[in-house]
């Protein structure tokens, strides 16, 4: 599955993956694709080299404070760690639909095929456009 996440500075594309079950394995996968060593990746979030290790490898379990630490660092939305971590249930994607719907410079059928685009992304391609 795939979604665009965006906040005022941060803008990233999150793949979830059914190979990344936990938010450990999640943060580390941010990380290699941000190109990040472990090391690295402590000192932009303002932690310590083992416990970032200790978070990827899930032995320990981050504060929302740490989680927002992480993802200003990964430049992806607090929001996407958040979720995974389980302190959000899953982030409104219907704004995506919305704009789509709402560009006066695409024609109904380009709506139609970007909604049916995204919605394959986010596993929701059975549905159909209105």
């Amino acid at each position: 599955m795939l979604a665009v996440v965006s906040t005022l500075r941060y803008t990233a594309i999150i793949v979830k993956s059914p190979t990344v079950p936990d938010l450990g394995a999640f943060i580390k996968e941010q990380r290699t694709r941000s190109a990040l060593s472990v090391r690295k990746l402590a000192t932009q979030a303002g932690i310590s080299n083992p416990y970032l290790s200790q978070i990827e490898r899930g032995l320990r379990k981050p504060s929302a404070e740490i989680l927002k630490s992480l993802a200003r660092a990964l430049e992806i939305s607090t929001e996407s760690l958040y979720e995974r971590a389980g302190l959000l249930d899953d982030i409104e994607r219907s704004s995506v639909e919305d704009a789509i719907a709402s560009d006066a410079t695409l024609t109904k059928p380009q709506q139609q095929a970007l909604t049916e685009i995204y919605r394959s992304f986010v596993g929701n391609g059975q549905k159909e456009t209105t």
